[in-house]
């Protein structure tokens, strides 16, 4: 079932999630809501507190070549446990903050740990645009946006965009 994602700015977005202590068959179907509903935007990846859940869990798939396999992975507690000191510069933009964009620098590799949708731990070493996802979801789960790495000015331009178009859909 597709679920409305929360458009910035809204407090949901800026709480800190609760770690998952239990995993349901509530939360194993809200990760397959956050799954369809992420595809269906589309966009790569989608973290709990988008739609309004603040727990701990984060979907996400960066497969993008056409008639290349999905990989979706779902990350209940995911947590980046090593970082690489190289940086790598992408250009982020969120389903939350839609039609902007900007230039976010974040390590360059990451190793993450997290429990999957069978409550197995599961680790792995992440880079390019997967790594920037992953830390970009993660961030979520932490009440951070990417237009918080942002100067304060182009930060604050975004964010009346975002309650204009607020304005707009409340009236359509």
């Amino acid at each position: 079932m597709k679920r409305p994602i929360l458009i910035h700015p809204d407090p949901r977005l800026k709480k800190v999630c609760d770690p998952v202590t239990d995993l349901s068959d509530d939360l194993r179907a809200l990760a397959d809501d956050m799954l369809e509903t992420m595809y269906d935007a589309p966009g790569i990846g989608l973290a709990a507190p988008q739609v309004g859940v603040l727990q701990r869990l984060i979907v996400l798939d960066c497969v993008k070549e056409e008639g290349e396999k999905p990989r979706p992975i779902v990350m209940f507690n995911p947590e980046v446990v090593a970082a690489s000191d190289e940086m790598n510069t992408y250009e982020e933009g969120c389903l939350s903050i839609p039609e902007q964009y900007a230039d976010v620098t974040r390590p360059a590799e990451v190793t993450v740990k997290w429990i999957d949708r069978d409550g197995n731990e599961q680790s792995e070493d992440f880079g390019g645009l997967w790594a920037t996802c992953v830390q970009h979801e993660i961030d979520h789960l932490n009440g951070k946006l990417f237009i918080d790495y942002l100067g304060a000015m182009k930060r604050q331009m975004i964010t009346r965009k975002m309650q204009k178009l607020k304005r707009e859909k409340a009236r359509a």
